[in-house]
């Protein structure tokens, strides 16, 4: 097959979108797909066979993301030439709307990775700053329903469209990772790293530092957390706008040379992270999947995570990992479970590394590409 992927958000930003794209684009090509990737364009660009830009700016929200001007000269003749059998979005915006005009034009079926729940982003929306939470909902809607499938990467994010009004078909395909890739760290590199004591338990997040992951709530918890147990550390692994505002909040909570911020690592050195930690905490409430949590649980890392959206299908709760509700003492006591049990801990640890195995990248790509035949079938 030869497959258009439209999307807002691509490298060098990174982002669970970009990740994404990455891991389906290289699993496709594994199976002998060709993809073709339409995407902003940023200063520090490289160019990569079988991907076009379009000229972009940056967000006056967001400066580390670029805005694509949905329109080049090019791209016409591009698209005839490329000879695609059917275009995949994953914006409902720019140039996902782009994408979804040329399928109309061309003729073949469009799908759309329903990636981001945008009623909960409204603060990072450059070109609408008036949106409210029914607006971005509507939109959400409207898109899914002039698309042929809607690929969701968890059930709950399914139903959460269904709700909202979505009538197309949806399919449930989580983004995935390379198990092995995850589980084959240096225990090590993150003590020598940052200079972190044996004694020391690593409690790690991985994320970026924005409003919507919720990392207040984690440093309230972990205050709680070092308090009963000072041999604790806090790794926040990511960049991002909030990080300045965390940084003065943790030394307010009293946690400041507790909490280590890695800024962005390349991603070799968060497999590194993974692999040194003893415990995942993960506080977001807008997830539609949370990738880091597989990647997480591949390392063999329990999880305490607060149980919201997607998140609450990536954790068995009490299996490999608590869920818990939005509240830090609720929550700085399953981690404390977890720290003040070694049986429990082993247990868990072992379940998590057995379940990472459900998001073996080559079987989530396997799933989509049913997806894509599933259409192809229909359009003949």
């Amino acid at each position: 097959m030869n497959i258009g992927i439209f999307t807002d958000s691509y490298l060098p930003y990174t982002s669970g979108v970009v990740r994404s794209i990455q891991t389906f684009n290289r699993e496709l090509n594994k199976l002998g797909h060709d993809v073709f990737i339409f995407a902003p364009s940023y200063k520090c660009c490289v160019d990569e066979e079988n991907v076009f830009r379009f000229t972009s700016i940056p967000s006056p929200t967001n400066p580390d993301f670029n805005i694509a001007v949905p329109f080049s000269l090019r791209l016409r003749p591009t698209i005839k030439r490329l000879n695609l059998d059917l275009i995949h979005v994953h914006s409902p915006f720019l140039l996902g709307r782009l994408g979804a005009r040329y399928a109309r034009k061309l003729g073949i079926p469009l799908i759309f990775t329903f990636h981001t729940l945008y009623d909960q982003y409204i603060h990072y929306i450059p070109f609408a700053r008036s949106f409210t939470k029914e607006l971005a909902q509507r939109i959400s809607r409207d898109f899914c329903n002039q698309c042929d499938m809607v690929i969701v990467p968890t059930e709950v994010i399914g139903d959460y469209l269904r709700g909202i009004g979505v009538e197309k078909k949806i399919r449930r395909v989580p983004t995935g990772i390379d198990v092995f890739e995850y589980g084959s760290g240096d225990p090590e590199w993150l003590r020598r790293r940052y200079g972190i004591s044996q004694k020391d338990r690593i409690l790690l997040f991985v994320g970026r530092l924005g409003q919507e992951k919720n990392i207040g709530f984690l440093l309230e918890s972990f205050s709680m957390i070092h308090r009963k147990k000072k041999n604790t550390v806090l790794v926040l692994v990511g960049g991002g706008p909030e990080e300045e505002e965390l940084r003065k909040k943790a030394f307010e909570l009293g946690i400041g040379t507790n909490v280590i911020f890695t800024g962005t690592l390349q991603p070799e050195d968060v497999v590194q992270c993974y692999a040194g930690a003893d415990l995942f905490l993960f506080s977001s409430v807008t997830e539609t999947q949370g990738l880091v949590i597989a990647e997480a649980k591949a390392a063999g890392l329990p999880v305490v995570a607060v149980g919201a959206y997607g998140v609450s299908e990536m954790v068995q709760d009490g299996v490999d990992g608590f869920l818990t509700d939005q509240d830090p003492y609720g929550f700085a006591g399953k981690v404390n479970e977890l720290l003040n049990s070694t049986s429990l801990y082993r247990q868990m640890s072992k379940k998590a590394r057995e379940n990472a195995q459900r998001f073996s990248s080559a079987n989530c790509a396997a799933k989509l590409v049913d997806c894509y035949r599933e259409l192809l079938k229909e359009y003949k």
